[in-house]
């Protein structure tokens, strides 16, 4: 399973060939086309946490509004050499650096920014993985930006593949930091080798793992996990071995929602967690991330050109497949922390959905390519975010939920 880059899905050659249309797909891109619609469209159901897990009898800090913050921001694509080219956004001409100065802002209490001397002083001699998507990764190279001020990262990445599964190590603090790119979270595999991977058919096996992050859960303390937009490929569902049912197919009698095996993705990856012996650590589950297209089909000149945050959710609200989606996710947490309890091994809700929600404003959008590329055609990319940007709050989150633990 190849993940395209995202550069590649920004300049797609005027060509009229198969290989044209290989180079659409982006780590992300692809569930956008249905999971967020514009809110004036749908009918929307009202997003609440569902679990109290974050937070404090006195405060949800995942619930609250982006409020003005001109100190931002913490580092900038020049202080911090980390990001990547399809997230810098300054780099590539976005004008405007008002949606930089924004601060998430709990309605009971305040959210400290994070204080990355703070962090690294809670994690020493500590491991942390991000398991999932580019999104994932995106909030991987955001903390390392964050904590950029500190000490910068030694590369001990041990594979080939260093874009999927990458390590930092800050020798000061003996704390590592990794990165295990799996998509879908169970065991896949592209079911024609040569198909464009935009519209490409994947086989699931949703209670198989995938062993290149489970064989590695012993060696960490904090486990991040999260994934979301490639659930709405074409997708033929496999359970002890036999095919249940599928998504987007005609061959197959049995149709199952995209929650089906979104949920059931979840339950297996806990599942390895808890079964893992030597674990004795803490997983968070970063529940999903919002896209913004508007105007059309992603693949058909939709974008998101706001300048700045939603105000508050009667402006917005999350719609149904993705409030199905976050529902399949949040359920199967519940069932996994309530196991982990029984062999010490802790859960955590990092519900950063509502306020990611809010900002419609903060992806890469036209900004995130090779200026000097001609004869091409445009896609915008409205799934992932900006560094700095609005993705940098969900570690100011993860450090509270850090703090919380801690004490």
């Amino acid at each position: 399973m190849k993940e395209v880059p995202l550069s590649k899905l920004c300049f797609i050659r005027k060509i009229n060939t198969t290989k044209s249309v290989l180079l659409i797909a982006s780590t992300l891109i692809l569930v956008t086309i249905i999971l967020y619609h514009h809110h004036h469209h749908h009918h929307h159901l009202p997003l609440f946490p569902l679990s109290s897990d974050g937070n404090s009898s006195r405060c949800n800090i995942f619930l609250g509004e982006w409020i003005w913050n001109p100190d931002a921001t913490y580092y900038t694509n020049t202080t911090c050499d980390l990001i990547r080219n399809q997230q810098n956004c300054m780099k590539y001409g976005r004008p405007d650096t008002d949606s930089l100065k924004w601060r998430w802002k709990p309605n009971d209490c305040e959210l400290r920014i994070l204080d990355p001397f703070e962090f690294l002083k809670l994690v020493r001699g500590k491991s942390m993985a991000f398991v999932g998507d580019s999104v994932g990764r995106n909030q991987m190279q955001s903390l390392l930006c964050l904590l950029s001020k500190v000490e910068k990262p030694v590369n001990v990445s041990y594979t080939t593949d260093k874009q999927r599964y990458k390590r930092w190590r800050y020798p000061s603090y003996n704390f590592t930091v990794a990165n295990f790119w799996t998509p879908f979270l169970v065991r896949a595999e592209q079911a024609e080798a040569d198909a464009p991977i935009a519209t490409a058919l994947f086989n699931l096996y949703l209670d198989e793992y995938d062993v290149k992050w489970t064989n590695h859960i012993d060696e960490f303390d904090y486990i991040i996990i999260s994934a979301g937009h490639w659930f709405y490929h074409p997708t033929m569902f496999y359970e002890n071995g036999k095919l249940v049912g599928c998504l987007y197919c005609s061959s197959v009698n049995s149709t199952l929602q995209v929650s089906y095996g979104y949920g059931k993705a979840f339950q297996t990856a806990f599942k390895a967690i808890n079964s893992s012996p030597k674990f004795k650590g803490t997983t968070y589950l970063r529940t999903i991330s919002p896209s913004h297209f508007e105007n059309g089909l992603w693949n058909k000149g939709a974008n998101c050109p706001r300048k700045k945050p939603f105000n508050s959710s009667s402006e917005i609200k999350l719609d149904d497949g993705a409030s199905s989606l976050y529902k399949a996710q949040v359920d199967e947490f519940k069932v996994a922390e309530e196991e982990g309890k029984k062999n010490g091994k802790r859960f955590r809700l990092l519900d950063t959905t509502h306020a990611a929600l809010l900002r419609p404003d903060g992806h890469p959008n036209s900004y995130a390519h090779w200026p000097e590329e001609k004869n091409v055609t445009f896609y915008y990319d409205c799934v992932h975010w900006c560094l700095p940007g609005p993705i940098d709050s969900w570690n100011d989150l993860l450090l509270e939920m850090l703090r919380m633990d801690h004490n």
